[in-house]
């Protein structure tokens, strides 16, 4: 699959559309299985409150990875991604009350990168409950 967008209609300080994720306790679940991080903190209540922590937790790479999908999404092709980092701010706190919590990303074209290459730097905001859960979140992307 190759990307949609087109390097030429870009412009720096576009925005990508915005995503909204709702993260389930059966997604954590779900990917405690697929990763094999069964660290207690994203599934047992009990244990994630002994330790400190207001509830279960999503897990970071989960957060991660459903936050670049405001990318994905936006370019049509998820081997355009080229480069991602994220910092971790805060954690996703999900509860146990049949609808979980929500992750808002948004996206902006940061800079054009390179002309030749077509790449550009898009930088995500992504909060949950109102806190910026992860920092400094930057992809580069290559552009059809």
């Amino acid at each position: 699959m190759a990307a949609t967008v087109r390097y030429a209609e870009v412009e720096a300080g576009g925005q990508l559309p915005l995503l909204t994720v709702l993260v389930t306790r059966e997604q954590l679940v779900r990917y405690a299985g697929a990763s094999g991080d069964f660290n207690p903190i994203h599934w047992n209540e009990r244990f994630a409150r002994e330790v400190g922590l207001p509830n279960v937790i999503a897990h970071g790479m989960f957060t991660m990875a459903s936050a670049i999908r405001a990318v994905t999404d936006w370019v049509g092709d998820p081997g355009a991604v080229l480069e991602y980092k994220a910092r971790f701010t805060n954690p996703v706190v999900v509860p146990d009350d049949g609808r979980g919590a929500e992750l808002q990303v948004s996206g902006k074209v940061a800079a054009k990168l390179d002309d030749e290459a077509r790449t550009v730097r898009v930088d995500l905001t992504v909060t949950s409950a109102g806190q910026k859960v992860l920092g400094v979140t930057r992809a580069v992307v290559r552009l059809a």
